[in-house]
């Protein structure tokens, strides 16, 4: 009988457990959850006080059969999942399906996998806490009943197929209103004044000085009187103050600053960076990566003074406690942070070792000094104006922190005052010289769109989701299609520029790229109804205090403070009679139908709506004789925004071009953009070419271009077996036989090969797949040696005496 046996959540985690306990220890993995709640059905007893009824998914069942082979041979079992929610749930799940006995099993759980937490966790094992079982439980039956009560209210009142989830909705509500935000901003204009003076250095030389306007001048007839006003005037320095100011690093990551970091610095998308911090963890580099607290143990506190003291001496040693602000935070562990800290550089993939990287220098700068900095401000007077020029200046006179670290902000941009530039000695009451006085026409920006990063930091703020929640709930509200990850193309805008120089005033207009956006958040179509919908019939789950209480009842179930089925109780007694009341209610409209107007031609209605397959515009009612008549918006238009005549122009396609030679050549509207159609062949048409306009030439261009690449794909073929032909495919040139593709070996020119060559490498090809073994063995890679050699030598023959007849 073995001793023991530890059963963790990854093979990863079993492997590097492995290393650190004896022969008298088996280390096996459930590989996740083990059990869960049936999938295409409700499985909760709402009489029954929510009893969830939980199977074993297929691809469980031989796991679970070996982990209770495998339990019955132990003397102790050691539940070691994680040690969050989700990580108790599955220990709970483990023991009731192994049906493991109290005596015999002992919970143990740690922050990170190294020799030391893993005996100190088995010298100090515990029972499992059901109160974050329960916690789990309350969370996955409450989420479950939004999605099972709310899809079908979805797949009548908007669309087919579409779902709903509690946190993901208010994810999606926060994008839908940061675009409309968007739609509704009116950007304003105003003049930005910079002065470039000539001031003498030390040695005499003059060099020039960067000032700014105080205020921003609202008209251009305003800076150009302005302007004017400076070619008499004269500019003295009325105050020069300079103060030190200290600089404090950042705490160590959370599971969230970890993502908006990784996401700025090193362009990691949410879901990227948890899947290699995961593995950073199971491999025994890092802390448990979900985590809200900012929190290190007197472990780090001393690794990284020692690592410090090492690297860069005692004077940027500092070492810090910081305390965890979040709205609702939870899990009281450690930040995310390295497991040694001595371990500046790790073995890896690029990108576990970029994240490592990034891990180590934010942990470290929290233990390391402020950065001090001497900032200097010079107000400028002007002499017949009451405004003044500012000019800033910084010194770093001791790193500190910034020799490790410096945090990045939202869009990658850095803090202005973290660059730093030095001002020429300078005196109070010193006259200056303008070389250039320059006022810039600026404009008001509307709000940003949420990337990945930015939207976790949101959520965070509000209190809604959790460490675990963030990069599924980002990756789901894509993957439903409600929101898709895309760039907004910039427009171009004329400014004007107004310059002084030498006494002239020039007016120079100028033109710039504006509003283009990388890798941002937008909301489609069928997201922003579906937001609408929920919001109109059901406002509490789409209610982000609401969605933010609902968190905090868990971690009162977490706590032992509340009973789940309470929580459940009362959030179903006001959440069900809504979706019933929903279900029945008759709407005059679909959700989301917009009527544009009506049809000159015909007097029919014009409407857009969410159809089938996406956004489409209708002329006529299902009321009118006629069917009515459907057309797929375009991907740059939206419900909201379309206009009647553009609505219109959508149903201008399918358009005749005319004849070649002797077969109509149309232009079509598909799913995917449009397309020319000319006996049975479909040529997309390419996004530079408008569907309106494009020509009869144009079309038999691109119907001829199409021809040629299908010839050069169409190598040969055989008049006496039309069924066989060959092909240029994607990896190579093959035989097409009667529904069967078969390779032509590497060695032999496809052009070459005669219908009888042809057919001998079909049958050989054919009964090497009927004889060939089951993977894995010998025989098997034997076999398919000698096929291959086979194959080659007997197609190398028929090629050989072919050629010879000819």
């Amino acid at each position: 009988m073995q001793k023991n046996l530890v059963i963790v959540e990854s093979p990863a985690k079993a492997k590097t457990i492995e290393k650190f306990l004896g022969k008298d220890f088996k280390v096996l993995s459930s590989y996740g959850h083990i059990r869960d709640l049936k999938k295409k059905q409700f499985s909760i007893d709402i009489e029954d006080d929510f009893k969830p009824h939980y199977e074993i998914p297929v691809d469980k069942k031989k796991i679970v059969t070996q982990l209770k082979e495998e339990a019955e041979k132990a003397e102790t079992v050691w539940l070691a999942s994680d040690e969050d929610r989700e990580g108790e749930a599955i220990a709970w799940h483990l023991y009731e399906v192994l049906k493991l006995k109290p005596e015999q099993t002992k919970r143990i759980v740690f922050h990170e996998i190294t020799k030391g937490a893993i005996l100190k966790a088995i010298e100090n094992p515990r029972n499992i806490d059901i109160n974050l079982v329960d916690a789990q439980q309350a969370r996955r039956i409450l989420d479950r009943i939004v999605g099972f009560e709310l899809s079908p209210v979805l797949w009548k009142k908007v669309k087919p197929a579409l779902s709903a989830g509690r946190v993901q909705s208010v994810a999606v509500r926060l994008i839908v209103e940061r675009e409309r935000e968007i739609h509704a901003f009116r950007t304003e204009a105003a003049y930005r004044v910079t002065a470039i003076f000539l001031v003498p250095d030390a040695d005499g030389k003059l060099i020039e000085m960067k000032a700014e306007l105080a205020r921003r001048i609202k008209t251009k007839a305003e800076a150009q009187k302005f302007l004017e006003s400076c070619k008499s005037s004269t500019f003295t320095i009325n105050d020069i103050n300079t103060r030190p100011l200290k600089k404090t690093p950042a705490a160590p990551f959370t599971t969230s600053t970890l993502q908006q970091e990784a996401a700025r610095k090193l362009g990691f998308t949410v879901a990227q960076t948890m899947m290699v911090a995961q593995h950073l963890y199971e491999s025994g580099n890092i802390t448990y990566m979900r985590t809200d607290s900012v929190n290190l143990s007197e472990y780090a506190v001393n690794g990284s003074k020692e690592a410090i003291t090492h690297l860069m001496g005692e004077r940027y040693v500092f070492p810090r406690h910081f305390a965890t602000k979040t709205k609702g935070a939870q899990e009281a562990h450690e930040a995310i942070r390295p497991t040694y800290m001595e371990n500046a550089k790790i073995e890896g993939t690029a990108q576990e070792r970029k994240l490592y990287d990034l891990i180590w220098k934010r942990t470290i700068a929290s233990q390391m000094a402020d950065a001090e900095v001497e900032k200097t401000t010079v107000s400028i007077s002007i002499s017949n104006a009451p405004d003044t020029f500012t000019a800033t200046g910084e010194v770093v006179k001791f790193d500190g922190f910034l020799r490790v670290y410096r945090e990045s902000y939202d869009d990658d941009v850095e803090m202005q005052e973290d660059e730093a530039h030095l001002l020429p000695p300078l005196a109070k009451g010193q006259e200056l010289q303008y070389a250039d006085i320059t006022a810039t026409e600026r404009f008001t920006q509307h709000p940003p769109r949420y990337t990945e990063a930015s939207l976790v930091r949101k959520l965070e703020e509000l209190g809604i989701g959790r460490p675990s929640t963030y990069a599924p709930t980002i990756s789901t509200i894509q993957q439903r299609e409600y929101v898709v990850k895309g760039e907004k193309p910039g427009e171009e805008r004329t400014y004007d520029v107004l310059t002084l120089k030498d006494d002239q005033i020039t007016d120079t207009a100028r033109t710039e790229i504006t509003g283009a956006e990388k890798s941002k958040l937008l909301p489609t179509d069928t997201g922003m109804v579906v937001n609408d919908f929920l919001i109109e019939y059901f406002p509490n789950i789409l209610d982000y205090n609401f969605t933010a209480n609902v968190e905090k009842q868990f971690d009162e179930i977490a706590e032992g403070d509340k009973q789940w089925t309470d929580i459940l109780r009362t959030f179903y007694d006001h959440f069900h009679p809504s979706v019933e009341s929903t279900l029945a209610a008759k709407n005059a409209h679909k959700a989301g139908e917009r009527i544009l107007g009506t049809e000159p031609a015909t007097g029919k209605q014009v409407s857009v709506k969410i159809g089938r397959f996406g956004p489409v515009a209708q002329i006529g009612t299902s009321e009118d004789e006629e069917k009515p008549r459907f057309a797929q918006l375009g991907k740059d238009m939206s419900l909201e925004t379309i206009t009647l005549e553009e609505a219109l122009e959508l149903f201008k396609l399918p358009r005749n071009l005319g004849e070649y030679e002797d077969k109509m050549v149309t232009i079509g509207a598909g799913r995917f953009g449009p397309y020319i159609l000319y006996n049975r062949t479909y040529v997309s048409l390419p996004k530079t070419m408008d569907p309106m306009t494009v020509t009869l030439e144009e079309a038999v261009v691109l119907l001829q271009q199409k021809q040629e690449e299908e010839a050069k794909r169409h190598l040969k073929k055989f008049e006496e077996e039309p069924d066989l032909e060959i092909i240029n495919g994607r990896y190579g040139p093959y035989i097409a036989y009667k529904g069967g593709n078969y390779k032509i070996p590497k060695d032999i020119v496809p052009q070459d090969l005669s219908l009888t060559a042809c057919l001998e490498i079909v049958k050989l090809q054919s009964e090497k797949e009927a004889n060939k073994p089951k993977r894995g063995t010998r025989a098997a890679a034997r076999t398919t040696k000698t096929s291959k050699a086979a194959t080659s030598k007997k197609t190398k023959a028929s090629t050989t005496k072919t050629t010879a007849k000819k």
